[in-house]
């Protein structure tokens, strides 16, 4: 069971192999094992693929399988095409696009199982660069707020500096007025009298204003701080909903890039090692030499073709045959009368007798 199933998937004549001997079925039996185990690989490697994209397993699975009938089916065509010829040449020229057809899909199928492979440093490459996108945005966000942040914090400093101001004002007035009671600076004299009502004065209205300012300063410093705790807010919202996106980061072409700024070496081997896989039934073929099987194949196809040649000449020539018989007979009665008649007869039956003869050996020959 197992061997013809190889044999199918090698895309030979099952009943002209059966006829072979026994290594030249063992050596299809390589081949279709090749191309089908290179049609599992395929497989693995698609669905992987997808469901970095997709996430899901299912669809993965669904379109790993299709991607593996394809491979399987292009990898069969492939093999069963190529003719083994009395020149090398003629044969690597015949196998050429094929060639280079089996390096593509090699190249494809590797691509994700090398990503698979090295998932861990991939992901090391990916952690770096979410942390730098992270920062990168986090930089663009404050920058985004930043001018409204500063204003904010420019008003706060000026209200509180106007406050600052006028209760230096007023600590002074307090000092002058003090050190004019105690007659150390201004008249210099001892006691509360008009000087020191002036100056007190002063101080009770700077005092009041000082205590108006506050009041209003305050009311607007809290309304300014409220602003900016509600900017803050909203560039803590913005980091927030921007993070699932960076930490999403690591889609099938994300980890393609990152994969390319792994050492290339390792990526080259892999690669090289699918597309031997991929190649091996093809340059199998290539180097065998002529088998028994390839000779029966041959035999067949001259035979058939031989045939055909045949068939096509001697329609050829009973085509002219018959033509010239009528030149020659519609001749002769062109010239006696007396015939005219008698050769009607004998032209119009032997005309029925070759319609009969062309259909009988049309039907042999389907």
């Amino acid at each position: 069971m197992l061997k013809q199933f190889f044999i199918l998937c090698s895309g030979a004549d099952n009943k002209l192999l059966e006829g072979c001997s026994e290594g030249e079925q063992t050596k299809y039996i390589g081949i279709g094992a090749t191309v089908f185990f290179t049609a599992v690989m395929a497989f693995i490697a698609s669905a992987y693929a997808l469901f970095t994209v997709f996430d899901s397993v299912y669809p993965a699975l669904l379109f790993g399988l299709v991607w593996s009938l394809l491979i399987f089916n292009l990898d069969r065509f492939i093999v069963s095409t190529i003719r083994k010829r009395d020149k090398f040449g003629s044969e690597f020229l015949q196998a050429t696009p094929r060639i280079i057809l089996a390096i593509i899909i090699a190249i494809v199928i590797s691509k994700p199982l090398e990503i698979k492979i090295f998932e861990k440093e991939i992901n090391t490459v990916l952690l770096k660069e979410k942390n730098a996108m992270a920062l990168e945005n986090k930089k663009e966000v404050a920058n985004y707020f930043k001018s409204d942040l500063d204003k904010n914090k420019a008003e706060i400093a000026s209200l509180k500096a106007d406050v600052t101001t006028k209760e230096q004002e007023v600590n002074t007035y307090y000092e002058t007025y003090i050190a004019e009671a105690e007659g150390t600076a201004g008249t210099k004299k001892l006691g509360k009298g008009p000087v020191f009502k002036e100056k007190i004065a002063k101080h009770d209205l700077a005092k009041r204003e000082l205590d108006s300012l506050q009041k209003n300063n305050l009311a607007k410093i809290a309304e300014k701080e409220q602003q900016s705790s509600l900017l803050q807010a909203d560039l803590d919202k913005k980091l927030t909903e921007t993070q699932p996106i960076i930490d999403g980061f690591d889609g099938l072409m994300a980890r393609i890039n990152a994969l390319n700024k792994l050492p290339s070496i390792p990526s080259l081997f892999i690669m090289l090692l699918f597309l031997a896989i991929e190649t091996s039934p093809i340059i199998a073929k290539l180097l065998s030499p002529k088998g028994e099987y390839d000779f029966k194949l041959e035999d067949l196809e001259t035979a058939l073709k031989a045939t055909l040649t045949q068939d096509k000449y001697q329609r050829e020539l009973l085509v002219k045959t018959s033509a010239a018989m009528h030149d020659k007979v519609y001749e002769d009665i062109a010239q006696d009368d007396n015939l005219y008649d008698l050769q009607r007869k004998k032209a119009t039956e032997l005309l029925e007798l070759q319609a009969h003869n062309f259909v009988e050996k049309q039907k042999r020959t389907l």
